[in-house]
């Protein structure tokens, strides 16, 4: 068991990882979002452990992970993301959860290797919509979005993480730091640059990938889960209908007062869903149902839960 983050060779690539909790468990995959770490999973790693093997992974050319000679693109990051799991020996199926971009990774997994994921958690995930945030389209420009992504500063690196959060009091000057020490890793800036343009335009999110990917997803029907916090400024809770709509067989939940990152500002909240998430997979419920709070809702309602005091 790793119980701190570790790197591994993966493929003559450096790559970081964290492994917590029993190895005999029903594993968990984490992924994050573009430009983040495997840090961003601290708060609900801590309240999955008990019951489950936790890995959490810094995707290449994120956090401290080397990045890959190949050109940046969901499929890349999801072979990628695999390979991590053979190296850790990790061949069973796991519950893949991903935030923003790592949602677009979890569901591209699924596809890849439909026989290695038990079921899917997308938490404020790329994929379902058009609209995102300003500095992600501008990130998309060739010469701006180069600027930009290769010019972290203290002022940049508060901006970014207030807009991740509903609560100011989460912006801590630890969160900043860790962005800039990010940000300032070889090749981080350039898969940065490389993401936004591959995923999005000035426009928003390209539609070609998206419905190539929700296409995908939907035929695969795997059990599937979606989160999203009312106050997102990253991708906005419009989205959600928008999954609803695309993966009519998966439940929704909104969390009112919670920005793009449910998983730090709600962890309480994104672990009991996520808690009974897994026990209506193991108790084979019939699709279209889901239970919360001890009521049965249809798969496709959108769930409004109170998110409790955010304690790391």
């Amino acid at each position: 068991m790793t119980a701190f983050p570790a790197f591994v060779d993966v493929e003559g690539r450096q790559t970081r990882v964290r492994v917590e909790g029993d190895p005999a468990a029903p594993p968990v995959l984490l992924i994050h979002g573009i430009g983040r770490s495997l840090e961003d999973w601290a708060p609900l790693t801590k309240r999955l452990t008990q019951n489950h093997r936790v890995i959490a992974i810094d995707l290449p050319g994120s956090g401290f992970t080397q990045r890959s000679a190949l050109p940046t693109s969901l499929p890349m990051l999801a072979s990628a993301s695999l390979a991590t799991l053979d190296t850790l020996g990790e061949r069973r199926p796991l519950h893949v959860v991903g935030n923003s971009l790592g949602g677009a990774v979890a569901q591209q997994l699924s596809i890849l290797a439909p026989d290695r994921v038990a079921s899917l958690v997308l938490i404020s995930s790329a994929g379902f919509g058009e609209s995102v945030a300003l500095p992600i389209r501008f990130l998309s420009t060739r010469v701006l979005g180069r600027f930009l992504a290769t010019h972290t500063t203290q002022s940049s690196a508060r901006l970014t993480e207030r807009m991740l959060f509903a609560n100011p009091d989460l912006v801590t000057g630890s969160r900043i730091e860790h962005a800039k020490a990010i940000a300032q890793q070889p090749g981080t800036a350039e898969v940065v640059w490389e993401t936004a343009r591959e995923l999005a335009t000035l426009r928003g999110v390209r539609s070609e990938w998206r419905e190539k990917l929700s296409t995908g997803v939907a035929n695969a029907r795997k059990p599937t889960t979606v989160i999203w916090g009312d106050r997102d400024r990253i991708l906005p809770a419009r989205h959600l209908a928008e999954a609803r709509r695309l993966l009519p067989h998966a439940s929704t939940h909104l969390l009112p007062g919670v920005g793009h990152m449910p998983q730090i500002e709600a962890p309480d909240e994104v672990a009991r869903l996520f808690a009974a998430f897994v026990v209506s997979i193991r108790a084979n419920r019939p699709p279209g149902h889901v239970t919360t709070n001890g009521t049965a809702a249809r798969i496709g309602d959108s769930l409004s839960v109170t998110p409790r005091q955010q304690r790391c």
